[in-house]
């Protein structure tokens, strides 16, 4: 494990590799503790490096078996090899061959980089450098190679053998009870995206047709006996595919396209090319196993590991900096896939809700980076909500500038300008610049400046004039006063007392967008018969902060009136944010606005919960305790937050109840209804356990009648884990009974598992810090498996607020443990559990103290990886 203080890498630093490898040979001899791989590269001197310079081969804890030049053994003083990286002192300049053999423990890798086994299957991950720990390379995305790879192992123990490309070879090894297969992909690429699996796993296919013709034979391999959960994946890639194709232009270019479905991973998943491996809680499926979150979740992440095929692995990125350029806009082509196939409103709110979660505190606290930053220690730091979330709210306000039509244009152009290239932000942004003849260099200053901007608006009617004045100021925090302004796309109507105004008109105001290009700026609608209320930012045309000047009255306008979805349900977002803050900042004015704010949500779920049940179920959710945290914005009191939403849930579900006890009945499924997992029958599910939410909260006997019935009564995952999340608030023999009822029910389903580890870090409650060091104890716990701590420990970090943010720092105490005791095997989950601690410097002052001192009891820890070295070091930093 790299301990060494991590060296800083800046973008202005950048310049080309000084050796280009244009083919790469592996032979990859499998074994548990003693694999062998043997590269041959084909390198040469790259025209536009330094001329003589020697060749530096990136490598990390590597055993180096042998190397020859040219098939000669080099000079002992003309090499320099350690673990950590090869040197060749003086290159020929001219084309040239290496031979290098390692040795690797797969086993005894626990990093999950590079070359690994995990449950007798073997696999890589080497995005972003693990490839390094399988040989010596350049490993760099703008070095692109050709692949052939060649992988035995004995045949009883690995009989499915994937590699990238198309397979063009197999046989067995004369005298032995191994095998091989030879895999060969005709497209270069950078050593990121090599993949190969070998293990004993099932499999489900499907043929697919590309627009071109072409015959594309579709895989998805899980373990022995889970291939009937594989079905939903296995569609999941075939409608991805057939999108790609519609909206995008772009078809599949090899004869497979494999994914893998693995228990032990880090991430979500890997888009190697033509060789997808996944965190198996992104692919397996079933009505018994899966929620509908589950559902949708491995239909998103499917489609972008696919789409990345175009935006990331046909056009790669030049260097870690411009991560974003295939990231962010990997998840712009992933949350239209989604929108097309389920509703696009509720999934538009779906997707700021995450945005608001993740990126918008991450952009207030001591990690904000820009999208594309300018240096970083440990790159694997930096697969960040602002570089996903934040990058395809950057290229979503592109295609508004410009439009739909021409937005395509420019992919078009991108795709073609750059195909089989390492490219960069800029040559993204030239793509739409020369389809459209604007100038986007200002728009560029969305990727270089981190922080959230802030947009402060008023509106004046004036009755006699028959006019609206709507004046527009943004402001960036942290921003210096020559910073430029951004160009911030506005979307934006007037609503009246009964409806949408159409009639009015203002200049600068195309399709309903304005453009905000300068610090301040006005415009002014005229023919307006009645002082309207302003509905700003529809669908969430920037990631910004709005500062508007509604009263809860305009809001409910918004509520009932507005056409725009989003800002219907934004409208109950701040009424109800309002609601709580002054709950939090002690203001009596509170306790009569939630009466209103009831009645309001009572005339809106008898308008609209039966018609589209899902949104209904998005404007009965309230903001979360974090939501609350950001509108506050300092000196938190996690305590004060986490009393202000019980009570308005207490009181929403109390003025509800017998609304929400007819919608659930309303909503029933008939007895003998097939599970689908589609977007109607998810919304009515949805709506369902939303108001089960709302009625535990105001009658705790009745919500635990209601949910031991509905547990008892369930045909599927989603509706048994929801009853079983309602009875976790509820302390008592009946939550704990339901507890041990669904471990001994699902004990032998590792992924259920995690959901059940999950809801018990989430329980709100003085005794939770003591029940996860129970936890932690469990047959069924392992440090080992990213899933299990991710569910629980950092279910606890992340969504538990009111105590991982204990005033004893209890909770903290907890999390710095589990940091330290992952490090030396794990450093890259370590690490991202360290990010819970982003917001410490907000906190009141106890609190803010008891994190810091778990920071740095972290920080001063002997031999830390850099990954957690980075994260603490970026975390007290001023």
């Amino acid at each position: 494990m790299r301990t060494e203080t991590p060296p800083t890498v800046r973008l202005e630093d950048y310049r080309p590799s000084d050796h280009l490898i244009d083919r790469v040979e592996l032979d990859v001899r499998l074994d548990p503790h003693d694999t062998r791989v043997t590269a041959t590269l084909a390198l040469r001197p790259n025209p536009a490096g330094r001329a003589g310079a020697p060749l530096v081969l990136d490598g990390d804890d590597l055993t180096l078996l042998a190397l020859e030049l040219d098939g000669q053994a080099p000079a002992s003083d003309a090499v320099r090899a350690d673990a950590s990286g090869l040197t060749l002192h003086r290159p020929p300049q001219r084309p040239f061959t290496l031979r290098i053999e390692t040795r690797l423990d797969p086993t005894a890798n626990t990093r999950l980089m590079g070359l690994y086994r995990s449950n007798g299957v073997y696999c890589t991950q080497c995005e972003a450098d693990g490839f390094r720990r399988i040989t010596y390379f350049l490993d760099r995305p703008d070095v692109l190679s050709v692949y052939t790879t060649r992988i035995e192992a004995e045949r009883e123990a690995a009989p499915v053998l994937l590699g990238n490309g198309n397979p063009v070879g197999a046989g067995t090894v004369p005298g032995t009870d191994r095998h091989y297969a030879v895999w060969h992909d005709p497209l270069p690429k950078p050593a990121y995206l090599f993949a190969l699996v070998g293990g004993r796993l099932d499999r489900v296919a499907k043929p697919f047709t590309t627009m071109e013709g072409r015959a594309v034979e579709i895989a998805v391999y899980v373990e022995p006996g889970k291939a009937d959960r594989a079905a939903y994946a296995l569609d999941a890639v075939e409608r991805s595919m057939a999108w790609d194709e519609m909206a995008f232009g772009r078809a599949y270019d090899l004869d497979l396209f494999n994914v893998v479905a693995v228990s032990d991973f880090n991430m979500g998943a890997m888009e190697n090319k033509g060789l997808n491996i996944f965190n198996d809680k992104y692919v397996l499926a079933s009505p018994e196993t899966a929620t509908d979150g589950d559902y949708a979740a491995i239909e998103a992440i499917i489609a972008h590991e696919y789409f990345h095929n175009w935006s990331g692995n046909r056009v790669t990125c030049r260097d870690w900096f411009q991560l974003c350029l295939k990231e962010g806009l990997t998840v712009f082509r992933d949350q239209e896939f989604s929108s097309d196939m389920r509703s696009r409103a509720v999934h538009r709110i779906a997707e700021v809700r995450n945005l608001r979660a993740r990126q918008f505190p991450e952009d207030a606290g001591p990690l904000a980076h820009p999208v594309r930053p300018k240096q970083y220690a440990e790159i694997n730091n930096f697969y960040t909500a602002t570089v996903y979330e934040k990058g395809a709210e950057i290229v979503r306000m592109l295609r508004t500038l410009i439009g739909e039509t021409a937005f395509r244009a420019g992919m078009d152009r991108y795709f073609a300008d750059n195909d089989g290239t390492a490219a960069t932000v800029e040559d993204f942004l030239n793509a739409f610049a020369a389809v459209t003849g604007r100038d986007l260099s200002r728009f560029a200053e969305w990727y270089e400046r981190p922080g959230t901007p802030r947009v402060a608006v008023s509106g004046t009617y004036d009755p006699a004039a028959r006019t609206y004045r709507l004046a527009f100021r943004q402001t960036r925090p942290g921003a210096g006063a020559d910073a430029p302004p951004l160009v911030i796309p506005i979307g934006l109507g007037l609503v009246g007392p009964d409806g949408p105004l159409d009639g009015p008109r203002a200049e600068r105001v195309e399709d309903g967008v304005f453009v905000l290009e300068t610090a301040e700026d006005a415009i002014t609608f005229e023919n307006v018969a009645v002082d309207p209320v302003p509905s700003l930012f529809r669908a969430f045309s920037a990631p910004v902060r709005v500062e508007s000047p509604l009263d809860d009255d305009a809001r409910l306008t918004l509520l009932r009136h507005d056409p725009d979805s989003f800002n219907r349900w934004e409208a109950a977002q701040r009424i109800a944010l309002g609601l709580m803050t002054a709950q939090v900042r002690g203001e009596t004015a509170a306790n009569a606005g939630a009466g209103d704010f009831v009645v309001a949500l009572g005339a809106f779920l008898d308008a609209e919960a039966l018609r589209d049940p899902a949104f209904a179920a998005q404007v009965l959710a309230l903001p979360s305790e974090g939501d609350l945290a950001d509108e506050i914005g300092i000196e938190i009191d996690p305590d004060a937050i986490f009393a202000a939403r019980r009570d308005l849930r207490r009181r929403l579900g109390t003025g509800l109840r017998e609304r929400l006890l007819r919608l659930r009945e309303a909503l029933a499924e008939p007895e003998g209804t097939p599970f689908s997992p589609d977007a109607a029958a998810a919304g009515r599910r949805a709506l369902r356990n939303a108001a089960l939410d709302l009625i535990a909260a105001a009658d705790p006997e009745a919500g635990t009648a209601l949910a031991q019935a509905q547990i008892a009564q369930a045909t599927n995952m989603t509706d048994r884990l929801a009853g079983l999340a309602a009875l976790a608030l509820v302390p008592g023999e009946a939550r704990e009974a339901a507890l041990s009822a669904f471990a001994e029910r699902y004990a032998s389903e590792p992924l259920v598992l995690d959901k059940w580890f999950a809801i018990q870090a989430m329980i709100p409650e003085d005794g939770t810090v003591a029940r996860i060091r129970r936890l932690q104890g469990h047959p069924a716990f392992a440090n080992t498996n990213p899933n299990r701590v991710r569910s629980l420990v950092g279910s606890f970090s992340l969504a538990n607020p009111t105590q991982f943010n204990r005033a004893d720092g209890a909770g903290y105490a907890l999390v710095a443990e589990t940091v330290l005791a992952l490090d030396g095997t794990n450093p890259q989950v370590a690490a991202r559990l360290m990010t819970a601690f982003g917001p410490w410097r907000r906190l009141e002052p106890v609190r803010r103290a008891a994190a810091e001192t778990a920071l740095r009891r972290i920080a001063a820890t002997p031999g830390l990886s850099r990954d957690v070295t980075d994260i603490g070091t970026r975390s007290l930093a001023g």
